[in-house]
């Protein structure tokens, strides 16, 4: 049986929050903005009772929570929702990095393209951002920084802590992407100075579809975004719809639980890579990206010699792992990650990227190895 190997595009769904999503998709079904009866009622609390968790998690107030369909539409509601006050208030000047996910960098462009201009850091050689290099950029017109937590290709940390320290004194919005981050490394996303954090369900043992965007309030003052939907006037009037019931419920006891079986997981993943290393470095991989900066359940490295798609024809009956990220894999272009990380051409053709958690079954390691020394 093929073990999965590719978390870091999608996870399996923890058992007790399908049990919960199932529940209410099929039982508690009610539309949480019914306001006549007690299925409308129980919804709502249901939702209100996610948020709560959420915000638990995060160190923010439930109100602070807006529910969407995942952190791609988080992203470009914190980056496309900005333009205006940007436009209003002659602030047109927005900082990112080069290694962000393209629902970073295409919002970005689309706003580049009406007239900001956009400051994009280089990465190390060892994938992370000097946030030095960051704040050198920042101006008076200012409007937004945008900084990942995580890298979804190689699994390096950015210094989002640094990052917050040295914009304490600048009014510049901060923007993290936590899609890979949120639920694996949390203290770092409860420093108030971040004021837009973007997180996404399926990254963290709940369903696709489901996500949030928290919008931290600058003491009493709201942060001035405007909607990208119109309609009914859900999420205080920032992302109109119905709300799904049944996935807030389970992006909510993820995030419960994310915190409550932190150490366990942690403990879990780390030995998955004790074990996987040690089967793995005798062959002697060339890490993309500083093996020590990594999330404990994730490694990007390469094969000198070795291309990457016959790498994964070979393992396909054996582990199921990528060559890039998922949003991005159908165009076989080479990852801009590791090209702005300054990786060699014939070292980005070979590179995969493992990904793995809590939930993941062991592979037959020899027989892994057996079959990369038989490309070698």
């Amino acid at each position: 049986m093929t073990v999965y190997l590719d978390c870091n595009a999608t996870t399996p769904i923890e058992p007790e929050v399908a049990d919960e999503v199932l529940r209410y998709l099929t039982q508690e079904f009610g539309n949480s903005g019914s306001r006549t009866h007690e299925f409308g009622t129980r919804a709502k609390q249901a939702v209100e009772q996610a948020r709560r968790q959420i915000a638990s998690a995060l160190s923010c107030k439930t109100d602070e929570v807006v529910f969407t369909s995942g952190a791609t539409e988080s992203n470009n509601l914190a980056i496309l929702g900005l333009a205006s006050y940007g436009q209003q208030n002659g602030k047109r000047h927005i900082v990112s990095t080069q290694i962000e996910h393209k629902a970073v960098l295409e919002p970005v462009a689309h706003l580049e393209s009406k007239g900001f201009e956009v400051t994009l850091i280089k990465p190390g050689s060892d994938g992370s951002i000097d946030p030095h290099q960051v704040s050198s950029t920042l101006r008076d017109d200012t409007l937004l920084v945008s900084v990942m937590q995580v890298n979804n290709e190689t699994g390096v940390r950015q210094p989002i802590g640094a990052l917050a320290d040295l914009l304490v004194d600048h009014p510049a919005f901060f923007h993290v992407d936590a899609a890979q981050g949120f639920g694996k490394d949390m203290r770092c996303l409860q420093n108030e100075r971040i004021d837009f954090t973007s997180i996404s369900g399926h990254k963290i043992y709940a369903p696709k579809g489901i996500g949030a965007l928290i919008t931290r309030r600058r003491g009493y003052s709201r942060i001035p975004l405007e909607p990208l939907v119109h309609g009914g006037g859900q999420e205080r009037g920032l992302r109109a719809g119905t709300l799904p019931v049944h996935l807030i419920v389970g992006l909510g006891i993820a995030s419960e639980l994310a915190l409550r079986d932190h150490d366990e997981r942690t403990k879990r993943n780390l030995e998955f890579r004790e074990r996987m290393l040690t089967a793995l470095l005798p062959l002697d991989p060339v890490f993309n990206g500083d093996p020590e900066q990594m999330l404990p359940t994730t490694v990007n490295f390469s094969f000198p010699g070795l291309d990457s798609e016959a790498l994964m024809v070979a393992l396909r009956n054996e582990i199921a792992i990528s060559n890039g990220s998922a949003c991005t894999s159908q165009s076989y272009e080479p990852s801009h990650v590791l090209s702005a990380m300054g990786v060699a051409p014939e070292l980005i053709r070979g590179a995969v990227r493992i990904s793995w958690c809590h939930l993941t079954e062991t592979p037959d390691w020899a027989s892994v190895v057996s079959k990369i020394k038989n490309l070698l």
